[in-house]
């Protein structure tokens, strides 16, 4: 038994490593910079030690937009795109012609470089001095004055990054869900049809308890993935992404590190530190939930 478990040591010994280098490591590194204050990667110097950083980073109104636009766009995609996958999944799973030519037709915008995603939607809703584009077209047939969606209000620009990024994470979500459909049991469904169970009890009672789990799943990675949102933003707007008031909390690391009049190590990492928090805070909160909710 002993020499079983050595083996097994032996055999995570690389992945524990690499964790180890290229995680924790790190981790551990951005957690001792954020409280380091002024410090400077050339000279290796700072200023002093404290929580002066991050009272700046939560005074700083480009962060609080940031955060705002962050929480925002994870209200609203995470249980849209969550929801949208469960119907189209349970769509793909009462098809039996043509199934897998659908499941290929929703999974290619996974497989599709995200920016190459994002110019086609900017060329879709962008307002120019020459075309309303497609977008504005369809809302013209209905009476509807041109939005510009890129350049424009707020709320429009949010709801183009929120279907976008719905758009990105749907084909991830609907692979995990149909699969999860295909693993329930038909003989759950036989016996509630000799009891004379309607659908919608079924869905109830047999089929969203048996992929309650899955569910969970996709909206903790899906709150994962929203909070670490970037490059949907710059694929739609750009790279100046505080002239737009669209940068989220990722951005706001990346220009305190790199962006103009960026070079900030110090207030990045405690950004970044504040934003794990913030995730695994959530993470837990839903784990918890799920615990007392479903059975695995």
């Amino acid at each position: 038994m002993e020499k079983n478990s050595r083996k097994a040591w032996l055999y995570l010994l690389p992945a524990i490593l690499f964790l180890g280098v290229f995680m924790v490591y790190p981790l551990i590194d951005v957690f001792i910079y954020s409280f380091e204050e002024g410090y400077n990667f050339a000279s290796g110097e700072y200023q002093g030690v404290g929580f002066f950083n991050y009272e700046y980073v939560l005074k700083d109104p480009y962060f609080l937009r940031a955060l705002k636009n962050t929480f925002i766009l994870v209200l609203i995609t995470v249980p849209l795109s969550t929801a949208l996958a469960l119907v189209i999944s349970l769509g793909l799973a009462s098809i039996k012609a043509l199934r897998k030519l659908f499941q290929t037709v929703y999974f290619l915008p996974y497989v599709t470089n995200t920016l190459a995603v994002g110019m086609v939607f900017m060329i879709m809703f962008d307002k120019t001095a020459y075309t309303d584009g497609l977008m504005n077209t369809i809302l013209g047939v209905f009476g509807m004055t041109p939005v510009d969606f890129i350049d424009g209000p707020y709320a429009a620009k949010m709801l183009v990054l929120s279907l976008y990024t719905i758009w990105v994470v749907l084909p991830f979500k609907i692979l995990i869900l149909t699969t999860a459909l295909a693993s329930v049991k038909k003989d759950y469904y036989d016996a509630a049809r000799v009891d004379g169970t309607t659908r919608g009890r079924m869905f109830t009672r047999i089929t969203l308890p048996m992929i309650a789990p899955m569910i969970f799943y996709l909206v903790i990675t899906g709150f994962i993935g929203a909070f670490k949102a970037y490059s949907d933003a710059v694929a739609l707007f750009g790279t100046d992404l505080n002239s737009q008031e669209m940068n989220t909390v990722v951005g706001y690391v990346y220009d305190m590190l790199y962006g103009e009049g960026g070079g900030y190590p110090s207030y990045a990492a405690a950004a970044a530190i504040i934003l794990f928090l913030i995730v695994l805070t959530i993470t837990c909160v839903n784990l918890l939930v799920s615990r007392q909710k479903i059975r695995y």
